[in-house]
């Protein structure tokens, strides 16, 4: 399929309604980071998406749009729930609400020189990753699991794991209502039942970093940032659970589409209506499992605290933790009227601006903060929600792959990465010389690019940009 893009305004670009779409395509992006530069086929799903029951406005995507199951990652598409809309699995990913979390730490880069490499060691030792392996929390049955299926974060931090300002700091107090563990299979729990408290494998990373420039000083103070402050990202989401969750819900839908007379481009795309009875099951597992991503988030803060306590003896606060891969039920205006709208969000992040309801009351001055990871060797940015953004005020979520897994392994080996990285000071820690090959730098866009573009198209500002000092891989 050849799909013509219109360039609206930089970086904004359109896709007219063609076939059987129901709104446009808009892209934001510059030339050089739309996907059919780089021979990905994103754009067409852009295009499956816009046919989906019930969306309204747009079938949009952000900056670091690449491919992915069904909806492209960095789609963000919006169906109103009384108007029959629906809830695809696909539009929010296997790893349901992947996410990322960013920590202060209080310590300056030139403090934590002469500790960089006991951190970085401590760190590789006593953060479980990869395939399938242990977690720092094993749950004692399905009863245990169940409550932190119905809490998520502040379950951890209720059990010790964690401060009370954590759950604050967290997206939607890090519970998100609705939870309905009945929903989430035996299989699902027996897969999460050890892995609470772990990175996993592919992209996922815990990376020590420090502020190398402040853009806006009284939102960075806000934020509790600082020029030359180290900090830590943590990237990774649901584990197997949030995996066999989705597994099971899309066989579910794929037998029910036709019950509800829904005919799709892709059966990836596989959905139901919000209202009916595998629409609310759906979402009321992928809560669960959205809740279970944010304790193994903060299993890991915990982790990370005791890490720099032991070898810099200093302290860390949880800055924000925000998820990229989520369907949530919101009210946006949708042509002068209030709408309740199934807002998915896949690779894509909430961006709220200044003033929001939903904000922390110490970030309600400033806005959220929007995390974008770039990748190994590579900046990151922290940056704020802004007020007009028409895409369901939402944002990237990192810089998007331009190779393949198998491409990066074709074109460079694990070892060569850590020698360039190494050369660049930066500590690496992997799992594995492929994974490590996987995620080289070269396999993903600028992540300058992404946040200019992210800018210019209206969708948060900047605030703060770190550099990676050590890297812990899944």
């Amino acid at each position: 399929m050849d799909v013509a893009v219109t360039e609206e305004c930089p970086f904004r670009f359109r896709i007219d309604r063609q076939g059987d779409m129901r709104v446009p395509g808009v892209v934001f992006a510059s030339r050089e980071l739309l996907p059919e530069a780089t021979g990905d086929r994103a754009l067409e799903q852009v295009v499956d998406v816009a046919t989906l029951p019930g969306i309204v406005r747009a079938s949009f995507a952000m900056p670091d749009v690449h491919w992915g199951y069904g909806f492209p990652i960095g789609g963000v598409a919006a169906t109103e729930v009384d108007a029959g809309g629906v809830v695809s699995p696909g539009g929010v990913g296997f790893d349901i609400s992947c996410g990322v979390r960013l920590l202060a730490a209080g310590i300056q880069r030139a403090e934590l020189t002469p500790h960089l490499r006991s951190l970085m060691d401590v760190l590789g030792d006593t953060t479980p990753r990869g395939a399938g392996r242990g977690g720092l929390w094993k749950l004692s049955g399905r009863a245990q699991m169940e409550k932190l299926l119905t809490g998520g974060a502040r379950y951890a931090v209720e059990r010790g794991h964690g401060v009370p300002r954590d759950v604050a700091r967290c997206e939607d107090c890090g519970t998100l209502t609705g939870a309905d563990p009945g929903q989430v299979g035996q299989r699902a729990v027996e897969r999460g039942l050890q892995q609470v408290g772990s990175l996993g494998s592919g992209n996922h990373f815990l990376e020590v970093q420090a502020v190398d420039r402040v853009y806006d000083e009284r939102t960075a103070t806000a934020f509790g940032l600082r020029e030359g402050q180290v900090c830590v990202m943590i990237h990774c989401g649901s584990r197997g659970l949030g995996h066999q969750v989705c597994t099971d819900h899309v066989r579910v839908m794929e037998h029910s589409l036709r019950a509800y007379g829904i005919v799709l481009p892709d059966r990836q795309l596989a959905c139901a209506p919000v209202v009916s009875p595998p629409g609310r099951d759906y979402l009321g597992a992928m809560a669960a499992a959205a809740n279970y991503g944010r304790a193994n988030r903060q299993l890991l803060t915990e982790a990370a605290r005791r890490a720099f306590a032991t070898t810099a003896g200093v302290g860390v606060d949880l800055v924000y933790d925000v998820s990229h891969n989520m369907a949530k039920i919101e009210t946006h205006e949708v042509d002068g009227v209030p709408r309740r709208l199934c807002v998915h969000r896949k690779g894509a992040t909430r961006a709220l601006p200044p003033g929001h309801p939903d904000l922390p009351a110490d970030l309600a001055g400033a806005g959220q903060p929007v995390l974008v990871p770039g990748t190994m060797g590579t900046a990151s940015y922290v940056m704020v929600g802004t007020p007009g953004n028409d895409a369901f005020l939402s944002a990237c979520h990192g810089a998007g792959r331009v190779w393949s897994r198998h491409r990066a392994l074709r074109e460079v080996r694990g070892e060569q990465v850590r020698d360039a990285l190494a050369a660049c000071g930066i500590a690496v820690r992997p799992s594995s010389w492929r994974g490590l090959a996987e995620e080289a730098p070269a396999a993903y866009k600028d992540v300058d690019a992404v946040a200019t573009a992210t800018v210019g198209a209206g969708l948060a500002r900047l605030v703060a940009r770190l550099v990676p000092l050590g890297v812990v891989k899944g």
